[in-house]
């Protein structure tokens, strides 16, 4: 079953997906250039701007990640398609 999901729920897992690749970056090039006091600071700059991105996706669409990462609505929501990977 296709759910149809509004603009704005592509738009923001977009975003989350955007910011969460700079991470991956900037992860990958601190690996090997661990005292760039600027990347960290653009680290932790983007990892809070993540935190932040998917906890308004949450609050609007339901859980990202499973396992406890996520928190759940009342009911369960996890069996609420479709899920960020299907789309």
């Amino acid at each position: 079953m296709n759910k149809q999901m509004p603009p704005e729920y592509y738009k923001q897992l977009e975003d989350i997906q955007a910011v969460d690749f700079v991470l991956v970056e900037l992860t990958l090039y601190l690996d090997t250039h661990p005292n760039d006091w600027d990347a960290i600071e653009q680290f932790n700059h983007y990892a809070k701007k993540s935190k932040a991105l998917k906890s308004e996706f949450e609050k609007q669409f339901g859980p990202l990640m499973q396992y406890g990462r996520s928190y759940s609505n009342y009911p369960w929501d996890w069996n609420d398609t479709p899920w960020p990977w299907q789309v």
